[in-house]
């Protein structure tokens, strides 16, 4: 039995992310694993709802929070119910389905320095008091965010355990391997009709080098030669065609940055 399952276990987790390396990406991932292997656990139980995946509204109350989480569940009549009456509904549904894993994106969404902010915290404390579940909060520089500040603050840090997402690297031989799998899931997306299955993996290296190891930029680089290539009637990406999209602003000045040279060491006289 994994800790989740274990009645009255809850677990909690917070992903520290920049932007554009692929924290959404990282959660969904996370999700779909976990569904399929209960899928495979309880084979045929149509019944369960193992994850459940919200996004933090901006400027967020605590009723928006709570019906982010009703809506993910389909429940009806919202607009006729109140705060407490949505959440005893989620958690009673959520406990009734077995939910395993909840998980909130954009976290760092919640200022806790607003009152709204800080009441819509305490709701998220008083959830996972009442859902038996893991709960894996991700948001962008959370350490540097109000969401780990004063009183509040302090309760939410001595709960989580904070991973950091950073950028994908392209040194060691298994750092390329990862990064060579991600570009070859994207390749292998494409439906381009005179696409060559593995063509983006020749450019891995270029690949890297223009968006920083950014999955969130990679993905902008490959989805708009895409589009550009079904405009022109090529229905190919090719290394010309990649040069040609701009990205986001940060990777274009990291790409632009100039390398800076090693000195070779002076020998003594």
């Amino acid at each position: 039995m994994s800790p989740a399952q274990r009645p009255g276990y809850r677990s909690e987790r917070t992903n520290r992310d920049t932007a554009t390396t692929g924290k959404t990406t990282a959660m969904q991932q996370l999700g779909r694993t976990v569904e399929l292997a209960d899928r495979r656990r309880h084979p045929n139980q149509d019944g369960r709802l193992p994850v459940l995946f919200i996004t933090v509204p901006p400027s967020s109350t605590p009723k928006m929070l709570i019906s982010e989480f009703a809506r993910f569940l389909g429940l009806p009549a919202l607009e006729r119910m109140n705060q407490i009456q949505i959440t005893n509904a989620v958690c009673e549904l959520l406990c009734e389905m077995s939910t395993q894993l909840v998980l909130v994106d954009d976290v760092h969404l919640m200022d806790t320095r607003s009152r709204a902010g800080a009441e819509t915290s305490d709701q998220r404390k008083y959830l996972g008091e009442r859902i038996p579940a893991t709960f894996v909060y991700s948001g962008i520089d959370v350490e540097a965010s109000p969401l780990l500040t004063g009183v509040r603050g302090s309760q939410l840090a001595g709960r989580f355990k904070i991973v950091r997402n950073q950028p994908l690297r392209y040194g060691s031989g298994a750092d390329k391997q990862i990064w060579h799998d991600l570009v070859h899931g994207m390749d292998s997306a494409l439906r381009l009709r005179h696409h060559r299955p593995g063509t983006l993996l020749t450019h891995a290296a270029y690949l890297h080098a223009r968006t920083g190891g950014r999955m969130g930029s990679l993905s902008h680089l490959i989805r708009e030669a895409a589009l550009v290539s079904l405009l022109d009637g090529t229905e190919k990406i090719t290394k010309k065609l990649l040069e040609q999209i701009e990205l986001d602003s940060a990777a274009e000045q990291r790409a632009r940055a100039p390398h800076r040279r090693r000195t070779p060491p002076q020998r003594q006289p």
